[in-house]
């Protein structure tokens, strides 16, 4: 089965860093994903994807990256469930992120490309990258291979492209911009 997920977007807000009590570092964020089509008044719309990231890669992410702040991560699809303060059964799906990467420098106003900071959760050592042990527990089948991930666009046309969809009820105050 594959399960890996590739996003770049902005930071709804400054990630949350806190600890297990086994201290362990552990931050939560919402990244702020345009779609790659437009709606009817000729704007893209955005999706709004919680994330969280773990260890030594969840500390760097709260130190670097502010809100508002463009970046990439890979990771997986995790869904998990509790039961509520009425019993009742509720389902949370978000991505844990193995490693981001931060792809404007902070006083970047221009959105002039500047050399990017990897931080990553994984086993492997490479030059520039902040990384930690895996916390889940799952190991790949095709080993511990880090790759940079692309993040160019592609030339092919969205499934969607043309089509509508209901407006989003989004306070401005939950937007990065």
């Amino acid at each position: 089965m594959i399960n890996n997920v590739v996003l770049v977007g902005r930071l709804t807000k400054d990630a949350e860093l806190r600890y297990t009590p086994s201290n362990v570092a552990v931050a939560t964020f919402t990244l702020a994903v345009n779609r790659s089509f437009k709606n009817e008044a000729g704007e893209r719309e955005a999706d709004f994807i919680n994330c969280v990231i773990w260890r030594q890669a969840a500390e760097n992410l709260a130190n670097w990256a502010k809100k508002g702040a463009l970046i990439g991560i890979t990771g997986n699809i995790q869904t998990r469930h509790y039961d509520n303060q009425q019993g009742q059964r509720v389902y949370v799906t978000e991505v844990i992120a193995s490693n981001f990467q931060l792809l404007e420098s902070r006083n970047n106003q221009s959105g002039q490309q500047n050399q990017s900071n990897s931080f990553q959760n994984g086993n492997n050592s490479n030059s520039g990258n902040f990384q930690s042990g895996n916390n889940q527990g799952y190991q790949s089948p095709f080993g511990n291979q880090q790759q940079t991930p692309d993040f160019s666009r592609s030339n092919q046309q969205s499934f969607f492209q043309g089509r509508t969809t209901n407006p989003m009820d989004i306070s401005d105050d939950d937007l990065p911009f």
